[in-house]
């Protein structure tokens, strides 16, 4: 590839090739190798950074600024920390209108708050107008360790759980957009997921949140890092009314739609049935479903398939093209 393509941020195969050939190569070391959603350095520190360059920036259940303290503190969460600091950096575009920028702040504020994080330290710049898109973000964060997920102790029978409904972020970017013409009572899930934090001390072997990709890119993922399959129940998979019509008239499949407030959690299968009772019991997990489990009979080692509502069996491999570039 000679240029830059939107594919490369889908968070799919093609994203994953670009970092491994020109960011491992450059910048290897035993912290970024393992390229997860945070890296835990010495002293039980956890550090990860994101980018967010959402367009709109105002949508159905939140905006960039929510979007940019909970996208950061999710990753933290999911690495097994708990969040304390974030760093707050600003690129605005000449003409950015000041009300709009208020509304941000606010936003990061409160999301700050709610997340129980403190903003710290950040930077500000502003770029001619044309030369950016009313406004970037990037938010780094900073959390102390309370578990380290464990790939190795993975086995046959451990069960897969996703803590809510899946796609409402997209449907809701993509409403924002009013590109194609629906209308549907929709809203972004953006949330912190700090009620997951006591899940790791009750057994949690592995976290994602479900972001660019979707379920299906990093239940994808994961299959090709241990030695099994992940078999997953359509059937058992919580979608709402307002995103299964949305994709059916589209054709859109929703396991590769982006949550922001929506993780994966591995459990041993004895402790799964009393960590999805704990998770139900916050607002946020009401929906939360056991959706499949980790298989050593059905497929390949490394395989992820779908048990579909008709009883067959299809292969889910990562998203390989941008289905909605700029949701987060």
């Amino acid at each position: 590839m000679d240029k830059i393509s939107l594919e490369i941020g889908s968070g799919g195969k093609l994203m994953r090739d670009f970092i491994e050939k020109h960011i491992i190569s450059n910048f290897n070391n035993s912290y970024l190798k393992n390229l997860s959603d945070s890296a835990h350095l010495p002293q039980d520190i956890a550090f990860t950074t994101d980018s967010y360059v959402v367009d709109p920036i105002f949508f159905p259940g939140g905006d960039i600024g929510t979007l940019c303290v909970n996208g950061t503190v999710n990753d933290l969460i999911v690495s097994g920390a708990k969040p304390k600091f974030l760093s707050l950096a600003l690129i605005l575009e000449e003409g950015l209108e000041t009300e709009s920028l208020k509304k941000i702040l606010y936003s990061i504020k409160i999301s700050a708050e709610q997340a129980g994080v403190l903003i710290t330290t950040g930077d500000t710049k502003v770029v001619r107008r044309g030369q950016g898109d009313k406004i970037f973000i990037n938010t780094a964060g900073v959390g102390n360790i309370i578990a380290r997920p464990s790939l190795k102790n993975i086995k046959p029978g451990d069960k897969v759980l996703v803590t809510g409904t899946l796609g409402e972020h997209s449907l809701a970017v993509m409403l924002a957009r009013g590109e194609f013409g629906l209308e549907a009572e929709a809203e972004s899930d953006c949330a912190p997921l700090n009620f997951l934090l006591p899940c790791w001390k009750k057994g949690a072997m592995w976290m994602r949140d479900i972001t660019r990709g979707g379920l299906a890119t990093v239940l994808a993922e994961l299959a090709e890092k241990i030695p099994y399959s992940i078999v997953i129940e359509e059937e058992n998979i919580p979608l709402s009314q307002a995103v299964r019509g949305a994709t059916e008239l589209l054709g859109i499949d929703p396991l590769y739609l982006a949550c922001e407030g929506r993780a994966l959690i591995v459990v041993p299968e004895d402790k799964a049935a009393k960590i999805l009772s704990e998770i139900k019991k916050d607002k946020l997990g009401i929906q939360a479903a056991v959706i499949g489990q980790v298989d050593n009979k059905i497929g390949k080692p490394g395989e992820l398939l779908l048990e579909t509502a008709s009883g067959g069996l299809r292969l889910l491999e990562p998203l390989t093209s941008e289905l909605l570039p700029r949701i987060c």
